[in-house]
């Protein structure tokens, strides 16, 4: 069975702090957390240190008032891939993350064929900078990757 999230995050201004609130449509409940990327100090399929503090509603409403920029996504888990379905400008693009339990299994991943590009290495596809990116740079950026959406531009 597919699980199913419809995120929010909100990318606190100035900072490398992301308030996440994660619903359950299907199974029903809400998931609050604080988070803490650092990217990792090599390139490739290597995660950097992440820190999540979990929050009650009280907490996550106290933060979530700060300045931040917000995207909005709808998250299936089909693992290993969590496969992102993003809303807003960045309507259109579907990315998929794998995740792993340590850095041997990432290394000898293969992704599925129905994967068009690789852009682990590729920081404007992060959370942090899709998240101020227009609708204009995405094409532009996946036109790069010889990527041609279809629909409005």
């Amino acid at each position: 069975m597919t699980a199913t999230r419809m995120i929010t995050d909100r990318y606190l201004v100035g900072t490398r702090l992301r308030v996440r609130r994660a619903e359950r449509p299907d199974v029903g409940g809400c998931e609050l957390k604080l988070t803490q990327k650092v990217p990792a100090g090599q390139p490739g399929a290597v995660q950097g240190l992440i820190t999540n503090t979990y929050l009650s509603p009280a907490e996550y409403d106290l933060l979530a008032s700060l300045p931040a920029a917000v995207l909005s996504k709808t998250r299936f888990s089909v693992p290993p891939l969590g496969v992102d379905v993003f809303e807003g400008p960045l309507q259109g693009l579907v990315l998929a993350e794998a995740e792993f339990t340590g850095d041997e299994e990432a290394l000898v991943f293969v992704p599925p064929p129905e994967c068009v590009a690789e852009v682990t290495d590729d920081s404007r596809f992060t959370g942090g900078r899709l998240v101020g990116a227009t609708r204009q740079q995405l094409l532009a950026w996946l036109a790069e990757y010889g990527i041609r959406p279809s629909g409005p531009q």
